[in-house]
């Protein structure tokens, strides 16, 4: 086995490699194709030319498999990114006040409010998930929508403050 083996992983590894783009998938597939081979060493042929056949057959089926596999991968990736699509998509800087909001939050505060406002989690839900107190989550949430309130009128204030960009100051 392991003169047929040593005598033909050269060969294997080039025809991986005319097959596929990178060649570090190609080392993978002459890897399973070799633990194959082992797995089903009592059906290796006695002769050279027959267990070279052998293995380029496990090789070509290795391919197969392994094309199947990442077809259904990009079939299943599609699928996933039309399900995530939204239909009304925002603009790119909508929202961009409460993002900004969010992160200026402590970590803890600002995954609470991520998980609850943006995942769907009720805050109870929030708490299992971050392994605290629901009561910790609910007074962790009360003190991050004030803070959160406080930033986004701040935001609003100095916003109506300031002259827009490249517009005359206006007289009082």
């Amino acid at each position: 086995m392991t003169d047929a083996i040593a005598s033909n992983s050269i060969d294997l590894l080039h025809y991986f490699e005319r097959r596929v783009d990178r060649g570090e998938d190609a080392a993978d597939l002459l890897a399973e194709t070799m633990m194959t081979a082992w797995r089903r060493v009592r059906a290796l042929p006695h002769d050279d030319e027959g267990a070279r056949m052998w293995l380029f057959t496990i090789a070509r089926n290795v391919l197969g498999n392994a094309d199947r596999t990442e077809r259904r991968r990009w079939r299943l990736a599609n699928r996933l990114r039309v399900m995530l699509e939204p239909a009304d998509a925002p603009g790119a800087d909508e929202g961009h006040e409460v993002r900004d909001a969010v992160d200026r939050l402590s970590p803890d505060l600002a995954e609470l409010v991520k998980l609850v406002h943006w995942d769907g989690f009720t805050v109870a839900q929030a708490a299992d998930i971050l392994g605290i107190p629901a009561s910790t989550a609910r007074t962790r949430h009360q003190r991050a929508k004030e803070e959160l309130r406080a930033a986004l009128l701040s935001t609003a204030l100095s916003r109506a403050r300031s002259p827009k960009a490249g517009a005359a100051p206006t007289r009082i």
